[in-house]
């Protein structure tokens, strides 16, 4: 194999790809990129056997072939690269490197040994806005669950239906969120892995444009320009939405966005290397007292509020509050409480497309 290629193209797409690298395996080849060189093209494919990530770029491709090389080392000489025209070849001593007059060499593994992804995925689809598929995104993957105790909860349950529902929570938390679909085909509801979501997010330009999502046999499939992510379903049980979040309430507090975040964010830095990062809501006529204690110091500041019902002191972690603060588009919030021992929800004062469902947390103290 050899081809001629620009630096920062060459960069720029490992850098894509490298994201689909396997970390700590005992499976080296899944730490690696495959490259092939093919025509007038490159291919670059990495996967972790969750995730599989491809990209082409343009090259001039002097000899066919294809080859294995360790994709974070790839992607991290790459960047060096960048204002470079790089030739690169096999040979005995692995893949061999050219720029300027400098040559480097890296170790390399058989591409035949490299696991065959399905890249034939189209069996339903599902068709977005770009610019709503990744607002969606935004608001609900930062709920999903980083461990591995129930791998579904690390996914969204997207349910298509005259629109499309998602549904994130990690135990503690949840996001509901809505947008709109232009066309679909197939099944009703998949859960597919945050992180596979994110990387669509990413891969999608700014715009007006359109995405589609592609499924079939327990796999997701989108295709963007000539950057392709193929990703593996959870299956199981996700929890019932209906069955977590609360329908009666106590207490019900209108304020600004704004004025919210600036104090719970003051509340929430002396208590920062604690694990439940606490600050309490003291909620009276008029007023919502936010304060926090913690061996550092205290905070206590009031944030004025339309309040309607029962007075109620409550605590929560900052960081999930903060979280879903900001996920919401609107100036004016509503928090709407049941006691200081249930779970409270969050919206926008007049969309109700989202919804982010908190636990409080049992003040010792």
């Amino acid at each position: 194999m050899k081809f001629v290629c620009d630096g920062l193209t060459l960069s720029e797409a490992v850098m894509k790809v490298s994201k689909a690298c396997a970390v700590r395996t005992t499976a080296p080849i899944m730490e690696c990129m495959k490259l092939t060189a093919e025509r007038e093209e490159v291919r670059l494919l990495a996967t972790d056997g969750e995730l599989s990530i491809q990209k082409v770029i343009k090259a001039e491709v002097l000899e066919e072939g294809e080859i294995c090389v360790p994709g974070k080392l790839f992607a991290d000489f790459t960047s060096k690269l960048l204002g470079e025209e790089i030739a690169l070849s096999t040979s005995e001593k692995g893949m061999e490197i050219k720029y300027r007059d400098s040559v480097s060499y890296m170790q390399t593994l058989s591409a035949e040994e490299f696991p065959a992804i399905n890249l034939d995925i189209g069996e339903n689809s599902f068709v977005m806005k770009s610019g709503g598929f990744k607002k969606l995104v935004a608001q609900t993957t930062f709920c999903c669950a980083q461990d591995d105790s129930r791998p579904v909860l690390k996914g969204c349950r997207l349910e298509f239906g005259s629109e499309l529902e998602a549904v994130a929570l990690d135990g503690y938390r949840l996001a509901l969120t809505h947008a709109e679909i232009l066309a679909k085909s197939g099944e009703n509801a998949i859960i597919c892995p945050a992180r596979t979501l994110n990387e669509i997010a990413r891969m999608l330009p700014d715009g007006d444009g359109e995405v589609t999502l592609y499924t079939q046999g327990g796999m997701l499939m989108v295709g963007g320009e000539s950057l392709t992510i193929v990703s593996r379903l959870y299956q199981g049980e996700f929890i019932r939405k209906e069955n977590v979040i609360p329908t009666k309430f106590s207490t019900e507090v209108t304020l600004s966005k704004a004025e919210l975040i600036a104090s719970a964010e003051r509340a929430a830095i002396l208590n920062r290397g604690d694990k439940n990062n606490l600050v309490t809501f003291d909620i009276v006529p008029g007023s919502v007292k936010i304060s926090s204690v913690s061996d550092y110091g205290n905070v206590s500041e009031s944030v004025a509020a339309q309040v309607e019902g029962v007075d109620l002191v409550i605590s929560m972690n900052a960081k999930f509050l903060l979280d879903a603060l900001r996920a919401v588009d609107e100036e004016t919030v509503v928090l709407s409480f049941g006691s200081a021992i249930s779970p409270f929800i969050l919206q926008g004062k007049e969309s109700k497309e989202s919804l982010y469902l908190i636990l409080p947390v049992r003040n010792a103290a």
